[in-house]
């Protein structure tokens, strides 16, 4: 009788293994890669050439107009990525975080200054036509902000985390 119980607990066994191993092994629901990575692949943008040309056919740019463009599109480059924190950051008092911080908004604010004169300077060589054309186009930079917030809700190998409400 202890025979026929064991037989039919390891059976048990190898039939739970068998049936978790298939649902782990099963595919992710058709319709794409996952928001993630979609949200990555947008930010990572059109090369600059590409951003270049399809200004040039929206706004059916004049040779003219060709230096306006270039020094926009010049100011417009991303900036580098930021420096990773140094090791000994923890170790600052509150007051040179601050300063830190603080330093760091004033290049921002210097940087937005830059583009924001090479816009107005670009926007000032159009027609009105162009202008208006200019005007309806997307603003750029908006999607920061919501790929901060997903990679901060992704868990363990990139997979969603569950929560229970608004962060």
């Amino acid at each position: 009788m202890t025979r026929s119980k064991l037989a039919a607990a390891g059976i048990a066994a190898v039939i739970g293994l068998a049936t978790a191993g298939a649902s782990l092994a099963q595919s992710p629901p058709p319709g794409g890669p996952p928001a993630g990575a979609m949200r990555m692949m947008r930010a990572e943008g059109p090369n600059p050439e590409a951003r270049a040309q399809r200004l040039r056919d929206i706004l059916q740019l004049t040779p003219a107009q060709e230096p306006a463009l270039k020094a926009f599109l010049e100011v417009r480059k991303p900036p580098a990525a930021p420096a990773r924190p140094q090791a000994g950051a923890k170790a600052l008092t509150t007051p040179e975080r601050l300063d830190r911080q603080r330093t760091r908004m004033v290049e921002r604010l210097a940087a937005f200054d830059r583009r924001a004169g090479a816009t107005r300077t670009f926007y000032a060589q159009l027609t009105p036509s162009q202008k208006k054309a200019f005007d309806a186009l997307p603003q750029e930079g908006g999607g920061h902000r919501e790929i901060r917030i997903e990679r901060r809700m992704m868990g363990p190998g990139g997979a969603p985390m569950e929560h229970d409400g608004p962060e």
